[in-house]
């Protein structure tokens, strides 16, 4: 009897250990994962910021010197935590160095020098008491102003536009603005209240400052998709602060222009067969939404249309996403905003736009206007802004296409986009 009792404790004692050993690999498991989550950031330093290599030396260094200790020091409760305490400690100092050092490259010259009268800046400025960001460049800063105002909304281009359009920065100093909710800009202010009017009277704040700080009476304004709707909306407004208007991927009438997407969207998935998706159009129906999922059902539709003019031949490349995220201008905090901006900002502020139609509330407008525009666009239908172009009263206007593009020829045909802004609106003085 007693051999049995005895052998059941050594049976006991053996499944405690075995359940124990299991429990420990966990454990290690997931101290390891949370480890090299941690040691993360420090790696995307070299590949993704503008942080010293000094400092990035100095970060590693230290990782390197923490993951020794806990192999020498064994796996024990303490050093687990102190392990885990330390990694944590350097990936946000990791972090909070890639905001800092976060910055515009400068215009140089053919030697490598920075060029005279030239201005390359990333900073803050004040906009209805909030500090937003915005990107100055430019080669002779006593050039005309030309702000650019971001698709979105939500949306962030700060690397894109300088890529795209570093042809403007031979005539014109462009600033680019992160828009509230956007970007370096993201937690400006409660993305909750936005509105368009909001957008309205920021934007109108930056030029005022803009005007001062460059002795402009003017300026010009370059607005796509989101930001081609703000742009006619602030010189509908504001008039005498803008010299022109220049809307590409031009928004016209947003509810129609997204039942349309919807249309499309819907027959795309028909033709291919795509019962799912056809059944999960006709489940959400038609636009407009409203509430909490507006991004997640305008999302249905809006991807199907951005990946048939990502496959269309007759649309020249140009976006390189990673690329662009992966720019100095934005530290590691800044580049995780790049997307919640979109997934947060969009939905608050997309639903308070179905009633806009130009066509019916700007048909009058006080500055000359330049509509640039894609041939092949989906996402904004050229047959909406067709119309509106051929409603609208300006002092001078012009309808330019762009014959291998779809929603963004400052992208796709950005050489030719240039062109036209410096020859068509520039010299037009």
């Amino acid at each position: 009897m007693s051999q049995l009792i005895h052998g059941h404790k050594l049976n006991q004692l053996s499944k405690l250990q075995f359940v124990s050993a299991i429990a420990l690999i966990l454990l290690r498991i997931i101290v390891f994962i949370a480890i090299a989550l941690t040691i993360l950031p420090v790696a995307l330093l070299p590949i993704s910021t503008t942080v010293p290599a000094s400092i990035q030396i100095l970060f590693a260094m230290a990782e390197v010197a923490l993951l020794i200790a806990v192999f020498r020091l064994g796996f024990t409760g303490p050093v687990i935590f102190a392990e885990v305490a330390g990694f944590m400690t350097i990936a946000l100092l990791a972090i909070f160095a890639s905001q800092v050092f976060a910055s515009t490259p400068p215009i140089l010259d053919v030697n490598g020098k920075p060029i005279p009268n030239s201005i390359a800046v990333l900073e803050k400025v004040k906009l209805g008491g909030s500090e937003e960001w915005i990107s100055i460049r430019g080669k002779d800063s006593r050039n005309p102003v030309l702000l650019f105002l971001a698709g979105g909304p939500g949306g962030s281009q700060l690397v894109t536009a300088r890529r795209a359009l570093a042809g403007l920065e031979d005539r014109f100093v462009v600033v680019n603005w992160e828009q509230p909710g956007a970007g370096k800009s993201f937690d400006a202010v409660d993305r909750s209240k936005l509105t368009p009017d909001r957008y309205i009277t920021d934007t109108r704040e930056l030029v005022l400052n803009l005007r001062q700080r460059f002795g402009k009476e003017k300026v010009y304004v370059l607005g796509e998709s989101w930001g081609s709707a703000l742009g006619i909306m602030v010189v509908q407004r504001y008039p005498d602060l803008f010299h022109a208007f220049i809307g590409t991927g031009q928004m016209v009438a947003f509810l129609e222009n997204d039942r349309i997407c919807y249309d499309f969207a819907l027959r795309l998935a028909a033709e291919r067969g795509d019962t799912k998706q056809v059944e999960k159009l006709k489940q959400q129906g038609l636009p407009p939404y409203y509430g909490n999922d507006v991004l997640w059902k305008s999302a249905t539709y809006l991807t199907e249309t951005l990946n048939y003019m990502n496959q269309n031949p007759a649309i020249a490349n140009g976006f390189n996403t990673l690329q662009d995220l992966a720019g100095s201008e934005y530290g590691l905090y800044d580049k995780v905003n790049f997307i919640r901006g979109l997934l947060d900002t969009f939905g608050v502020v997309y639903q308070q736009l179905w009633d806009v139609d130009f066509r019916k509330q700007a048909t009058r407008l006080e500055v000359p206007v330049y509509f640039l525009i894609g041939r092949h666009d989906v996402n904004a239908p050229p047959k909406l802004t067709e119309e509106y172009f051929n409603l609208l009263t300006a002092p001078h206007k012009e309808l330019i296409w762009f014959e291998r593009s779809g929603h963004n020829p400052w992208v796709n045909e950005s050489t030719k986009f240039v062109d036209a802004i410096v020859n068509k609106v520039l010299a037009k003085k």
